[in-house]
């Protein structure tokens, strides 16, 4: 009856790291195919910033980019939702932003991405404010 028990949590907890493994597979998949769509449309200084490693952080990456104008914020956004939905049929949880443009957020709960105009990337400046994380920078 011991060794019954101890197999069973063994089971669940082998259950929980391979559901842990393949989200956080699923972020990485997530956050690079986001960090492509911003390429894409010509979204500048493109930086993905791993959290996974960091205590009480929100979630597993921020990818953020900056635009130069609204019809290119825009143009980027659209391309991230487009693409992700169609490659990993997920949609953002959360939208922000889309109004005044100086800074869009999609929310994918696990990854957020980050649509800066250009001036207000380096006001709010959060590849700083996240250094912790470890950060890839694309130039």
């Amino acid at each position: 009856m011991i060794y019954e028990i101890n197999f069973s949590n063994f089971m669940s907890n082998l259950n929980h790291f391979m559901k842990e493994k393949n989200k956080n597979s699923n972020s990485k998949k997530l956050s690079d195919l986001i960090a492509k769509s911003m390429k894409d449309k010509k979204g500048e200084e493109i930086s993905v910033i791993n959290l996974i490693g960091i205590k009480n952080s929100i979630c597993d990456y921020f990818v953020i980019c900056s635009g130069n104008s609204n019809i290119q914020i825009d143009s980027i956004s659209e391309n991230i939702e487009k693409k992700v939905f169609k490659n990993l049929k997920e949609k953002p949880w959360q939208k922000e932003g889309e109004i005044n443009k100086e800074w869009l957020i999609l929310d994918f709960v696990n990854v957020v991405a980050h649509i800066f105009h250009k001036e207000k990337r380096y006001h709010y400046n959060l590849d700083n404010l996240w250094s912790d994380g470890s950060n890839l920078i694309e130039k």
